[in-house]
């Protein structure tokens, strides 16, 4: 996770960012999106996790020019957007960094997938969500699924019903 996805997951407003700062945006994150409050807590605390864990791993204090990247609560676009498609049947979710990819049976259910926010991405055949406002960086290279969980890590979400990813 890139440490600018990792900030707002978190929801971290400050610029000099200390280890308590990350634990206490942490300890607030977890309580708001907790799987017993939650329907998508479950990929919410996976999320979070990782968040906290690439931020822990920089030195720190981090120093972040937060004037000028335009905040954004990325945790909470996205916990809204997977309890929408929380409960579809037959699909795999994936969160790479601050994108969520979903495979498997998204044509049949693409109406919800419309109403919360996905996009289809034709050449991977897989819909996405990204927060709002959120610029690809690939600057017009199509980078394959292998490449985006590479450079941006990788949480696979269970599902109501399992599904396998033919390789």
């Amino acid at each position: 996770m890139t440490l600018k996805d990792a900030i707002h997951t978190l929801g971290i407003r400050e610029t000099k960012i200390s280890g308590d700062i990350i634990k206490e945006a942490y300890r607030k994150a977890a309580k708001k999106f907790h799987p017993d409050i939650n329907p998508a807590g479950e990929q919410m605390m996976k999320l979070i996790n990782e968040a906290k864990h690439s931020l822990l791993s920089e030195i720190l204090p981090i120093e972040w020019d937060s004037e000028k990247s335009t905040f954004q609560d990325y945790g909470h676009e996205i916990n809204e957007a997977l309890n929408k498609i929380i409960d579809i049947q037959g699909i795999a979710i994936e969160v790479c960094g601050a994108w969520v990819w979903v495979s498997g049976n998204t044509k049949e259910h693409w109406p919800k997938f419309k109403e919360a926010g996905f996009f289809y991405a034709p050449v991977k055949k897989q819909v996405y969500f990204r927060p709002k406002g959120f610029k690809s960086r690939s600057r017009g290279k199509t980078l394959s699924m292998d490449e985006i969980r590479n450079k941006y890590g990788s949480q696979g979400i269970k599902t109501k019903r399992p599904f396998q990813i033919r390789a």
